[in-house]
């Protein structure tokens, strides 16, 4: 029986999804990054089909969100986009150190993936740490130096920026450490695959699509890159999509 429970890791809601006969064991685990106006809530299908192939999954609450939404408005929310993305990579880590401490984490088997955003803070925390051993990127970008550009576009586009020129240096700084385009050997042959709706008009497709071209080299073993596009598919991750990814993490982390 697959069960559900309600943990606060270090003051970080999380959903904790794992079968209960391995409910106290170290077992292969996913940490799962929701997307921007989501919650942990809305990826519970995706956790369930992972935990019944038996990985422990946990699905955290990203800053100014479901439970830790503090009534920020949502144009502020949206300025406040990366600082999100940055304080989930912090979290990750915080994440890990509580599955390890409490010995329900199997040795060298720890996955991370996300929708959208989560995508984003995916891309980035393979960057970060060499210890995330398999990923998926559920129509995210791997370029966030490129993506950030395009979201101040926007702003602009819709009324004077609220950045100065100092704030926004000290942004791109932060960025381009964790931006997987600008580092990409740091991939070191792990497991990535990407999944990405041709449609989408929120992530552009071309981004993670150029990006795995331009990674394919990188690569010494074939089968640990792949890119999935859906036709058709618009900013909302399918059901064939969540069991590519199961698959995926099956594959390489089981």
């Amino acid at each position: 029986m697959i069960g559900i429970y309600q943990e606060s890791i270090k003051g970080i809601p999380c959903l904790h999804v794992v079968d209960q006969k391995y409910a106290g064991k170290a077992r292969p685990a996913v940490i799962y990054f929701h997307g921007f106006t989501s919650a942990k809530e809305q990826n519970l299908p995706i956790a369930y089909l992972l935990a019944e192939r038996g990985f422990r999954v946990l699905l955290p609450e990203a800053l100014h969100h479901g439970e830790r939404n503090d009534g920020l408005a949502d144009d502020k929310r949206q300025l406040a986009f990366f600082e999100i993305v940055l304080k989930n990579i912090s979290e990750l880590d915080t994440i890990r150190k509580y599955l390890l401490e409490n010995q329900l984490l199997k040795e060298n088997a720890l996955g991370v993936a996300g929708t959208s955003m989560g995508g984003i803070t995916t891309s980035a925390a393979l960057v970060r740490y060499s210890w995330v051993k398999a990923a998926a990127v559920m129509m995210g970008t791997p370029k966030l130096q490129a993506y950030a550009k395009q979201l101040l576009q926007y702003v602009e586009n819709n009324g004077k920026s609220p950045f100065t020129q100092e704030e926004l240096n000290k942004l791109f700084e932060k960025l381009a450490e964790i931006d997987l385009s600008a580092h990409m050997k740091a991939l070191n042959d792990r497991p990535l695959m990407f999944w990405h709706g041709d449609n989408d008009k929120v992530v552009p497709f071309e981004q993670s699509h150029s990006f795995y071209h331009a990674v394919k080299p990188y690569y010494k073993t074939a089968e640990h890159l792949q890119f999935i596009g859906e036709k058709g598919r618009e900013h909302k991750v399918s059901i064939p999509a969540m069991h590519r990814a199961t698959d995926w993490f099956e594959q390489h982390l089981l």
